[in-house]
């Protein structure tokens, strides 16, 4: 009975996959976009080797892997626009993708490997690059009021050209939820 039980479990699992969460990350194309990951570590035991991949997190591993850490250092890289500047050892796998393209939009698995069967820490993201903002800024016009010492007042025009700064990917808004 108890075999019955285990077998079942094991399919059950295999066959379902888990639950894994799905957040979101917008950013702008030609911008430097991190999408966010990270474990926790309690000691030097505690540091894990983990990847990231394109495509949902498959039952084991990454499926189309960018790049793979042994938990100290980066051993894979497939492109250096993928960059993990965060720090592993204290459990920052955060991925930076360098220079955006609307290409790169879709969805990124971060799976840090857990000793045990079925441990592994798993995170969908989907990532949205959106084409880059162009500026349409033009001069705006204020009209203001002055008043003498007598009480009289006078109306006077000026021209206040205005250009609005270029926002970075770490300004930009960032869904996650």
């Amino acid at each position: 009975m108890l075999s019955y039980v285990c077998v079942s479990w094991v399919l059950l699992v295999l066959f379902t996959g888990r639950t894994v969460s799905e957040l979101v990350v917008i950013g702008e194309a030609g911008q430097d976009v991190t999408v966010p990951c990270y474990y926790s570590v309690r000691d030097s035991n505690g540091i894990t080797s983990m990847c990231w991949g394109r495509g949902r997190c498959p039952n084991s591993k990454c499926s189309r892997p960018i790049i793979w850490t042994d938990g100290w250092r980066v051993t894979d890289q497939h492109s250096i626009r993928y960059q993990l500047k965060g720090d592993l050892q204290n459990g920052d796998v955060s991925l930076t993708i360098v220079s955006t393209r609307e290409a790169d939009s879709g969805i990124y698995c971060c799976r840090v490997e857990l000793p045990g069967w079925f441990n592994d820490q798993l995170i969908n993201y989907k990532v949205v690059i959106k084409e880059a903002r162009i500026s349409t800024a033009s001069p705006h016009t204020y009209t203001s009021e002055q008043t003498s010492a007598r009480g009289s007042t006078s109306e006077r025009s000026f021209t206040v050209p205005r250009t609005w700064p270029s926002v970075s990917a770490s300004e930009a808004p960032q869904t996650v939820s």
